[in-house]
């Protein structure tokens, strides 16, 4: 599946994202459409490469919304900075600006006449006749309708040919009635006048209803373009050039055309333009933007230095490990983007309500419209017309399809910014209803760099023992394996490649290894294999209760000695943990070690529930488990092995300073790896959607309160436009306060 990811415009409420989203999703091999109000876009996936956008684009066009290809790009993407095409989108803002001031200028002296008209001392100041008045009221209005008002019209047109319809349908209607009615009653009275007086008009209710709408469109518009601000910031850290060494001369080039394998020249202030490792020099880096750190961190020959990061103060070169849309900076748009394109479970929600909600409105005008005619004595079809007005431009759905993806837009932004990465809408709400955290030990809880602390040797001497058992460890990627290796390095021991070699997943390694029989692991390991620890039971019970890992080492069939490894707690686990008993979230910590080792470290850092000698299949099963329970549970890990459980969770939260295929997995990822963020994640989560709870309240109050009030004849039309209009605004600036929360 090819995921396709593209602006589209004229949308204007709920009704309109539920609209196109069955358009597109009609089309054959189209699979999860997702449409953002807020953020102006469509996403889906299709089955294959020759999928004929323009004729989506054709049969979005039809319904009156325009899909923005770039057809120059291989890839569908945004065109600028904030996922939308900022030059379009200006047009479009300058394009609603001048509509809405040609409006504004009409609508003051339409108003202002209208309103007067019925005052003495203005009539004795007003030198034209009310016939005269209504002609002049005429000629105000009608640019205001047909230039001004032409995008609610020309949408209403092309939903009326496919029985459709949304908001600018319920402008129109209103809007239009008003005007069509006070037209009529201005060049041909006597076709609607009952008693030879000349009917009231109500050109100044159509006039100010499209001003109204107009400017909460320019101020909704404006207050949306700031949502997006995360984003922008994130791609804005992108420098355009790049310094690299050609031989011994400084070459700048364009970032674009960066490589794995060059050497990039770094000085104080740069902008770090991709992923690599230092080789030379030194220096402080500021990676807020990234991690949510705010401490710059000391970089030295052989750190990792980030793109998007800034270098402090010294200077220094790189070797480029990554470029271009594959860099942890892009890695981290993408997901940005993904997340704030996602709907989560509250707004699909939503959208079934908006998907009947403007025809079900136009039935009730309608009828409302039907009552007022029969009980409203001599002005009836006035005080019917006004009702019906009133009823359709109060109900119009705007705030609704502004509510949830506004709160995710900024909240997923927010998260970007302190270090924390959600995948998709849907974690985001389910991750306040986390009651279970489940940790991975090694590199989540604990550093993930394990020293050798102890070597005990029997029957052999320290230096044999250890260059026998680093020579079979060699040949693995364990990071106790590489404790072991580091050992033997730094007693400059020199190590022999193993003649056979095999790796037992949570249990340890076997090998030959100069001819002697090697069995290096755990104590299930050695019980296996029928060895004898009797002798070393004490000093094992010792080192494990000191949490220290301790493994066995036989050779040719005879324990032989025992090599213990600490790997010490990040500073920031047990204040984590403290974080979420606080929060009555129950944590669990899994371990691959034995029952003593397990309680000590459970201990120390404040876990009370811990599973020892745990094997790597059966994480995802102790997942299971709690979740049988009836426990909404998140997995917290960093490896591969971590890669099942992270997936088996409600919610996989993975550390970023882990593996691609943890970070893969996972719905959430901790970029800098701090255990407090998992807190913050959980923060996040609960205040976004409190937010989008708030925006829903928002807006349905606005036609909860406001449409019995028109119908009962209770409400201005004018008043309702207002209303309507600010109800938008509210809502996105509601969810703007998100950006000021402190996590």
């Amino acid at each position: 599946m090819k995921k396709i990811d593209i602006p589209v415009e004229g949308m204007t409420c709920a009704s309109c994202v539920t609209r196109v989203e069955k358009i597109i999703g009609k089309f054959e091999g189209v699979r999860n459409v997702n449409v953002n109000l807020a953020s102006e876009r469509v996403s889906f996936e299709v089955e294959n490469d020759n999928f004929d956008l323009e004729s989506v684009a054709e049969a979005v066009q039809d319904y009156g919304y325009k899909l923005k290809l770039d057809s120059s790009a291989d890839k569908i993407r945004y065109l600028s900075s904030d996922g939308s095409p900022l030059k379009e989108k200006d047009e479009y803002f300058e394009e609603i600006k001048k509509d809405f001031f040609l409006s504004l200028i009409l609508t003051i002296p339409l108003f202002t006449i209208s309103m007067l008209g019925d005052y003495s001392f203005f009539q004795s100041l007003w030198p034209f006749s009310v016939d005269y008045t209504n002609k002049i009221l005429l000629i105000l209005t009608t640019p205001i309708i047909f230039v001004a008002g032409k995008r609610f019209f020309k949408i209403f047109w092309s939903n009326l040919k496919h029985f459709s319809a949304e908001m600018n349908s319920l402008v129109a209607i209103g809007s239009g009635a008003a005007y069509g009615y006070s037209t009529v009653a201005t060049l041909f009275p006597e076709t609607v006048s009952l008693h030879g007086d000349l009917p009231h008009v109500y050109f100044e209710t159509a006039g100010v209803i499209i001003t109204l709408i107009l400017m909460g469109k320019l101020l909704e518009h404006n207050a949306k373009r700031k949502t997006n601000s995360a984003i922008k910031k994130l791609m804005e850290l992108k420098p355009k050039t790049a310094r690299i060494l050609v031989g011994e001369i400084e070459t700048e080039i364009q970032i674009s055309e960066l490589k794995t394998g060059d050497i990039i020249v770094i000085r104080p202030g740069d902008k770090i333009p991709a992923d690599g490792i230092i080789n030379w020099g030194s220096s402080a880096i500021d990676e807020a933007m990234i991690t949510g750190e705010s401490i710059p961190v000391e970089k030295n020959i052989g750190s990792k230095v980030i793109s998007g990061t800034i270098n402090i103060n010294g200077a220094f070169n790189f070797k480029v490990t990554e470029a271009g849309d594959n860099t942890v900076l892009a890695q981290i748009i993408r997901l940005v983007e993904q997340a704030q394109s996602s709907k989560p479970p509250i707004q699909k929600m939503v959208d079934k309500i908006a998907s009947v909600f403007v025809p079900v409105v136009v039935l009730f005008a309608i009828a409302i419209f039907v009552v007022w005619l029969l009980i409203g004595g001599d002005n009836s079809f006035s005080t019917a017309l006004i009702n019906f007005v009133a009823v359709l431009i109060i109900a119009c759905p705007c705030a609704l399809g502004l509510a949830t993806p506004t709160a995710i837009i900024v909240g997923s932004g927010l998260g970007a910014s302190n270090g924390i990465l959600i995948r998709n809408g849907e974690s985001l709400e389910l991750a306040q209803k986390i009651t279970t955290i489940i940790f991975d030990k090694t590199g989540t809880l604990t550093e993930g760099k394990p020293a050798v602390t102890e070597i005990l040797p029997m029957n052999i001497s320290e230096d044999e023992l250890l260059q026998l058992c680093a020579s079979l460890e060699s040949q693995s990627g364990h990071p106790i394996a590489a404790a072991i290796v580091e050992a033997a390095k730094s007693k400059n021991i020199s190590l022999s490649k193993p003649e056979s070699f095999q790796n037992l997943s949570g249990f340890g390694l076997t090998g030959i290894v100069e001819e002697k029989a090697i069995i290096s692991g755990n104590l299930n390991l050695m019980s296996e294999y029928s060895i004898k620890v009797d002798k070393a039971g004490k000093q094992f019970e010792d080192l494990s209760a000191g949490g220290k890992t301790v493994i066995y080492i036989a050779i040719d069939g005879e324990l032989k000695g025992m090599i213990a490894i600490e790997d010490k707690l990040k500073e920031t686990s047990v204040k984590a943990i403290e974080e979420l008993n606080r929060m009555d979230i129950k944590t669990v910590m899994l371990t691959g070690d034995n029952k003593s080792t397990a309680e000590s470290i459970a201990r120390k850092v404040g876990i009370s529930d811990f599973r020892a000698e745990v094997l790597p299949e059966g994480k995802a099963n102790i997942v299971k488990e709690f979740q049988s329970k009836g426990e909404v549970v998140a997995m917290v890990g960093d490896g591969i092995n971590d890669s099942p459980a992270l997936a088996q969770a409600d919610v996989g939260i993975a550390i970023g300073t882990g593996t691609d295929v943890a970070i893969e997995t996972a719905q959430i990822t901790l970029v800098q790896g701090n255990l407090l963020s998992v807190s913050k994640a959980i923060n996040l989560s609960r205040y976004t959607i409190r937010t989008i709870k708030q925006n829903l309240f928002w807006a349905f109050i606005y036609n909860t309160v406001g449409i019995p009030l028109a119908a009962m004849g209770l409400l201005n039309p004018m008043i309702g436009a207002l209303a309507m209009s600010l109800s938008s605004v509210s809502v996105v600036s509601n969810s703007l306060r998100l950006k000021r929360t402190k996590l």
